[in-house]
């Protein structure tokens, strides 16, 4: 009996892109008989959209933290992917990258896993997506934007409608030069993508060369700080294989305001409001506020924008009320963040 190799569909692009918004797009305009499950990889410890998209209808969703599995996380990335092949048997495999995963060493890992499983897998396509509003900036900071632009099969241009025609120009002259040849398209707002545009490619890239050597130091591009609020802000929490203690070397305003003072929803957004995006790139998790009732809410931050959704309070850790996960410039995030926590009290660690 001919087993049919599952096709595996990697969505890479740099920290607040909004990969994860398109991958959700997708799935209303597929088969409701069609399976999919989704692997997701990000820095830090909160499981922020997986949260989002359990409410959708993939079949599973799982999620690799604190760390990227492009380098220092293979051997989860293969094994998950064994896991997903064993308890479900999907139409289709996304893997939503970190912000700071090469694609390339993903998809000779794929390439390998083919040959390792005799066929149970194929790598279908390697997605880029572009934040148009911000490209600009952070590619002439960041080599593995320039990377994720140059290997890939499609280029997904999203947030587009929020640029001025000259600023898209540039943005599109960028990737020009970065690559000629490769696909580029405007996403059509949260409606995202036809599916059909991005799933069949079966993709050429990476199929006889060797596996490349990785430079380890894309890892120090972005940084990663914990910000807690409540009780459970003193136990130490690990990432990428280092304990920190929140509240200790370093902490912004830990002890500055009553605990028993409410976040309200409209400090929070105040708060945002005034955090700079040069320096802070993504915010992502989960705070409780106090209105007329307490609502627990995701926050989703990335370059200035924001969303928060309403979820149920059992996201937070018992008499935890802010939980969050902060990425941004090394050397500089833990100062931009500063300003934020010390008006809400937040541990950083």
């Amino acid at each position: 009996m001919n087993k049919t190799a599952i096709p595996i569909t990697v969505f890479t692009g740099f920290l607040g892109a909004g990969k994860t918004t398109v991958i959700l797009s997708l799935l209303p305009k597929l088969r409701k008989d069609q399976k999919l499950v989704l692997l997701k990889n990000e820095y830090g410890d909160v499981e922020v959209d997986s949260k989002l998209a359990r409410n959708s209808s993939l079949t599973a969703v799982s999620e690799i933290l604190n760390g990227c599995m492009c380098c220092v996380l293979v051997g989860q990335m293969q094994n998950a992917l064994l896991e997903i092949r064993d308890q479900y048997r999907p139409d289709r495999i996304i893997i939503e990258c970190s912000g700071s995963a090469f694609p390339a060493t993903l998809a000779f890992q794929i390439r390998e896993m083919e040959r390792n499983t005799e066929g149970d897998f194929k790598l279908d396509s390697i997605i880029t997506v572009i934040d148009a509003e911000n490209f600009a900036g952070y590619e002439d900071t960041s080599p593995t934007a320039k990377m994720q632009a140059s290997y890939t099969d499609m280029i997904l241009i999203n947030k587009w409608e929020s640029v001025s025609d000259r600023q898209l120009d540039i943005v599109m002259d960028h990737l020009h030069t970065l690559n000629d040849l490769t696909p580029k398209i405007r996403c059509d707002g949260r409606n995202g993508v036809d599916p059909n545009l991005i799933f069949g490619i079966e993709s050429k890239l990476f199929l006889d060369e060797d596996t490349p050597t990785l430079d380890p130091s894309h890892v120090d591009e972005v940084q990663t700080l914990s910000l807690y609020l409540g009780s459970k802000a003193g136990l130490s929490h690990k990432h990428d294989g280092h304990e920190h203690v929140p509240g200790h070397n370093g902490t912004a305003g830990d002890h500055t305001i009553n605990r028993q003072t409410p976040i309200t929803l409209g400090i929070l957004e105040e708060c945002l409001s005034k955090v700079g995006k040069e320096s802070v790139w993504r915010i992502k998790g989960f705070v409780r506020v106090q209105e007329e009732n307490v609502e627990t809410y995701i926050l989703n931050w990335a370059f200035g924008r924001y969303d928060l959704t309403k979820s149920d309070p059992s996201v937070l850790l018992d008499n935890c009320s802010v939980q969050l996960t902060v990425m941004g410039e090394r050397r500089e995030l833990r100062r931009a963040i500063g300003p934020f926590c010390r008006r809400l009290g937040l541990s950083i660690s």
